[in-house]
């Protein structure tokens, strides 16, 4: 049986390390963004101050491979004015070159929405914007990116994207 030297452990180790960071780098540059994109909203309740509605964004995954989602922040502005903000940490798979839509819950108030409602009555529409990252477990290991989508909603017609 044969003996290894300190050093030769060391060499091996060094040379392993490099490897797996070779890997990794290859990894993180085969990974291609989810495109999200603001797909609906619906009213789901209404009170005295303001409600609750449902923001329905669509998750699009280029890659080759599965992701699964652990986590969604999210940032809905409509104008100037922000829609709501969070995050939801309820896992979600989006299939390799597939789409799918996920529900947002956002709370409201009359006053944060009121001039884009204003706006919306005078114009017909109202652009939006909706940021935020999202986390996704690949065969690569995990990532966590950026997404933007914009656009306008119409009360008539729902949301047209512009990205």
């Amino acid at each position: 049986m044969r003996k290894f030297t300190r050093r030769t452990k060391i060499a091996v180790m060094l040379v392993a390390m490099a490897g797996m960071g070779a890997c990794a780098t290859l990894g993180m540059g085969s990974f291609r963004e989810p495109v999200v994109t603001f797909k609906d909203l619906k009213v789901r309740g209404l009170g005295l101050s303001g409600g609750t509605l449902d923001a329905y964004v669509n998750v699009y995954n280029p890659n080759g491979f599965r992701l699964d989602a652990t986590r969604l922040t999210y940032n809905v502005m409509v104008g100037q004015n922000q829609l709501g903000t969070g995050a939801l940490d309820s896992r979600f798979t989006v299939q390799s070159n597939d789409s799918t839509t996920i529900r947002i819950p956002i709370d409201f108030t009359y006053a944060g929405i009121g001039a884009a409602g204003t706006q919306m009555m005078q114009q017909g529409s109202v652009p939006y914007t909706i940021t935020g990252d999202v986390t996704v477990g690949t065969p690569l290991g995990n990532f966590t990116r950026p997404y933007t989508g914009t656009g306008r909603f119409s009360a008539f017609g729902g949301a047209q994207n512009s990205r």
